[in-house]
């Protein structure tokens, strides 16, 4: 499937009283894009998913993994991040309140339909909005592409690294995490 926007511009505002919708969706500069995730996606997702929730349940106070969960940038920006990571002292809780805070990490996962939306305007909204870490994951290429800031309030994604199936995946973010990219794909 292809990526699909509506015609007509909308507020983010306007975006939120939309009714729940069988198929995901995303306000992106003022366009609701739909998309329809494929089984490589969802498989590549469930996996991140387990391994960040592993790691979350093994320690204490190592804060929240979800799947996409609507978060509020401005009002043109209402994204739903493949998957996504609170820090223990940000974590919003079990509320089923929308939209939630930016995350302190974002995964966004390659579909056909959406990859120029990922690496092109959601990464540039998310560096400007103050998004700590960015994985972008290419499963067409089978690596990562991650962005970060060195300092916790620097200015932009100052580092950027691409993982490869030969590298473990890791993150100042989350002491202790390390997934083989091996195993990933």
């Amino acid at each position: 499937m292809t990526a699909m926007t509506v015609a007509t511009r909308m507020t983010a505002a306007e975006y939120l009283l939309l009714p729940e919708q069988p198929f995901k969706t995303e306000l992106i500069d003022g366009e609701v894009v739909v998309s329809e995730p494929r089984m490589l996606h969802q498989d590549v997702l469930s996996e991140l998913l387990v391994a960040l929730r592993l790691w979350t349940r093994a320690g204490s106070d190592r804060g929240r993994a979800t799947p996409a969960i609507d978060i509020l940038l401005d009002d043109d920006n209402v994204y739903g991040p493949d998957l996504l990571w609170y820090a223990h002292v940000r974590d919003p809780g079990r509320t089923e309140a929308r939209p939630q805070p930016v995350p302190d990490l974002a995964v966004e996962i390659r579909s056909p339909s959406t990859w120029r939306y990922d690496i092109g305007a959601k990464k540039a909204r998310y560096e400007q909005y103050g998004l700590q870490e960015l994985w972008l994951v290419d499963t067409k290429a089978d690596e990562i592409l991650v962005f970060r800031r060195s300092r916790p309030q620097g200015a932009s994604f100052d580092v950027a690294l691409e993982l490869t199936s030969d590298d473990t995946l890791s993150s100042p973010l989350l002491p202790g995490f390390a997934l083989v990219l091996a195993e990933l794909w």
